[in-house]
C-alpha cells in the first residue's frame, strides 16, 4: 500500500515538474503549429506532383525524373506547399531547440488529422472504417509514447561518441536505402518511400537538436560542421522519397509515415544511443515497444485500406479472382 502511494506521489511530481516547464509549455503550441503547416503543405505538394505526372504523361512510382523534379520549380501549388513546409520546418526546430526533442516531435501526429479531413474533403474519398481504425492506432500509439517518453525522460549533453555513432548508423541506413531503391525501385510503391523518409527525418530531428545544442553551448567544432552535412544530405534524400511517395500515395498516408515513424525512430537513437531511457522501469520499455508497434500497425494498416488506394487498385485493368469473365467479353481462342 505504501508503494503504490509512493508510485501514484512520483508519477505526479513528474507531471507538475513537466507543466511547470516555461520551455515545454512554449514547445508544444510550436509543435503543433508545425503539425498544421506539414499537414497543408504535404497537401499543396501532391497537388503539384499530381500535375507534373499528367503534364509529362509518365508516373514517378519507380521515382521523380530530372525533368519531373524541374517541372516542380514550375508549378505555383508545390512552390506553395514547399513554403508552407518551410514554415513547418521553422516551428518544429524551434520547438526542439527550446523543449525535449522526444515530446514535441511525436506531436506531428496532429498533422494527420487534419490531413485526413483535407483529402477527404477534396479527393472525394470519404475514410472508412478500417481506415479510420489505421488512424486511430497511429494517433494512439504515439500518444501513449509521447505520455511515457514525458514522464521518463531524462536528457544529458551529446558526446562526440554519441555523434559518431549516429553518423555511423545513419551511412548505414542510407547505404541500404540507396542499394534497395537502386535494384527494386520499380517495384517499390508508396509505403516504401514513407517509411525510407520517417527513417531519415529521424535522423534529422536528432541531428538537428545535437547542432543546435552545441551551438547554445559554443561549441562549433568540426565534428558539429559534419552533422550538419550530414543533416542535409539526409534531409535531401528523405525529400527526394517523400515527393515520390505522392506520386505513389495518397498525403495523408505519406504524413501517417512521417508522423509515426519519424518519432519512432528519433525515440529509439535517444533510448538506444543517448541514454534518454535510462530512468525508465523494465514495464516503461514493454510500453514504448508495444506503443511502437501500434503506431506502426496503423501505418501499414493505412496503406492496405485507405479509400484512395482502393479506389486506384480498382481502376487498374485486371482480372480478379472473384470476377467471372462475361461470354462477351471471354477468352478468344485466337492466340
Amino acid at each position: 500500500m505504501q508503494y503504490g502511494a509512493e508510485y501514484v506521489t512520483g508519477v505526479t511530481d513528474q507531471l507538475v515538474g513537466v507543466f511547470e516547464n516555461p520551455a515545454l509549455l512554449l514547445g508544444i503550441p510550436l509543435a503543433l503549429a508545425g503539425a498544421v503547416f506539414m499537414s497543408l503543405g504535404a497537401q499543396y505538394q501532391h497537388r503539384g506532383v499530381e500535375k507534373v505526372e499528367k503534364l509529362t504523361g509518365t508516373e514517378g512510382t519507380a521515382g521523380l525524373s530530372a525533368a519531373q523534379l524541374k517541372g516542380l520549380l514550375t508549378r505555383p501549388s508545390w512552390i506553395l506547399g514547399t513554403l508552407m513546409l518551410g514554415f513547418a520546418v521553422v516551428c518544429q526546430l524551434s520547438a526542439i531547440a527550446i523543449a525535449p526533442l522526444i515530446v514535441v516531435q511525436p506531436l506531428g501526429a496532429v498533422a494527420l488529422v487534419i490531413t485526413t479531413l483535407l483529402n477527404a474533403r477534396i479527393s472525394g474519398h470519404t475514410p472508412t472504417r478500417q481506415s479510420l481504425i489505421a488512424i486511430g492506432a497511429c494517433i494512439g500509439g504515439i500518444f501513449l509514447f509521447v505520455c511515457l517518453a514525458a514522464l521518463y525522460a531524462t536528457e544529458r549533453p551529446i558526446s562526440n561518441n554519441d555523434l559518431f555513432m549516429i553518423l555511423t548508423i545513419l551511412l548505414l541506413v542510407i547505404i541500404v536505402l540507396g542499394a534497395c531503391w537502386l535494384i527494386l525501385r520499380h517495384r517499390m510503391r508508396a509505403l516504401f518511400y514513407v517509411t525510407g523518409a520517417g527513417i531519415l527525418y529521424g535522423f534529422v530531428a536528432t541531428l538537428a537538436k545535437a547542432v543546435i545544442s552545441r551551438i547554445q553551448a559554443s561549441n562549433f567544432d568540426w565534428l558539429t560542421v559534419v552533422c550538419v552535412i550530414a543533416l542535409i544530405a539526409a534531409a535531401v534524400v528523405g525529400a527526394y522519397f517523400v515527393q515520390t511517395a505522392y506520386s505513389s500515395g495518397p498525403p495523408d498516408l505519406v504524413i501517417a509515415g512521417l508522423t509515426v515513424i519519424d518519432p519512432i525512430v528519433a525515440v529509439l537513437i535517444g533510448a538506444l544511443v543517448l541514454g534518454e531511457a535510462s530512468a525508465a522501469p523494465p514495464w516503461v520499455l514493454v510500453l514504448f515497444g508495444v506503443a511502437g508497434a501500434i503506431a506502426v500497425w496503423g501505418v501499414f494498416g493505412l496503406a492496405r485500406y485507405h479509400p484512395q488506394v482502393i479506389s486506384h487498385s480498382q481502376e487498374l485493368d485486371i482480372q480478379r479472382g472473384s470476377e467471372k469473365p462475361s461470354p462477351e467479353n471471354g477468352p478468344s481462342n485466337d492466340q
